[in-house]
Parts: C-alpha cells; structure tokens; sequence
C-alpha cells in the first residue's frame, strides 16, 4: 500500500506534464489506471472568441490529456497492462452553438483516444471514452466583454 501523494497539475500547461509524469512515476514505479478527467470550456459566438482562448481550450481539453497520456503509456506498454480513461463530453459527438471551441477539443479527443483504442489492443491495455451529458461545474461570471473569464474549469 502507498501512501497517497497530491500532485497538483495545471493540464493546460503542456510543457510541464510530462515532468510530473515522470515524478509520478519515480514515486510508485507504475500508472495503473490513468483518469483523464480535466476539462476547460468556454461559451460565446465563434466571432467573439480569441483565437488564443480557442488555443488554450484545445491545450486543456485535447493536448493535456494526450500529452499526459503519452508520457504514461510506455510504462503500461512495457508492462502489457492498464487502464486509460477519458471523461470527455456528449459534445464530443455533437456540436451545440456558441461551444465551437469546446466542442471541437472534445471530437479531436474522442478522435485520438478512439485510435489509441485500437492500437493498445495488442498491449492488453484497455481505453475508453466517457461521454456524459451536461454536468454542472464551476463557473465565475464575467465582466462584459471578458471572454477570459467566462473559462469554466
């Protein structure tokens, strides 16, 4: 039995993901199941949203969960065994207006993992998507005109 650790992680920061990986590793030698559960979304018009709000939304949502995931993987590979999981959103198969941003790192997620499905096949390692509908979660209302705020996390 380990002693649990609390490993803070921001998964919209690529470049430090894979360090914690790596220390997550070092501490207990293996992932056996690994739950990709983080999200970020943003509601407003396509015209009213950044191009650089739309980047980070596909940072959180599609590259943190993929780039974590890569940097696990070849441990459960070596190992021919795990679980990857991703809590992704019933707008990953559907589009809604004013979510184009949210919507569109979702379907790349499903996209990836679903591949990712098929290729682990032969590592025994077993990948599943999660698609629930609306939850409620966190929210902070904005100052008009703050699309960098109207982040929900």
């Amino acid at each position: 039995t380990y002693a649990p650790k609390l490993v803070l992680l921001d998964i919209s920061d690529i470049n430090c993901i894979r360090d914690v990986a790596k220390d997550i590793l070092n501490c207990y030698g293996c992932v056996d199941i690994l739950i990709n559960n983080a999200s970020m979304k943003v509601k407003g018009a396509v015209q009213s949203i950044s191009l650089e709000l739309d980047k980070k939304i596909m940072d959180a949502n599609y590259f943190g969960p993929v780039t974590l995931t890569k940097a696990i993987l070849p441990n459960m590979i070596s190992r021919r065994t795990g679980q990857i999981v991703l809590i992704n959103s019933i707008q990953g198969k559907i589009g809604i207006p004013f979510r184009a941003a949210y919507a569109a790192s979702k379907h790349a997620a499903v996209g990836f993992f679903d591949c990712l499905r098929a290729e682990m096949e032969e590592f025994d390692i077993s990948v599943s998507t999660v698609n629930p509908t609306f939850i409620c979660s966190y929210h902070r209302q904005p100052a008009p005109g703050n699309w960098e705020a109207s982040i929900w996390k």
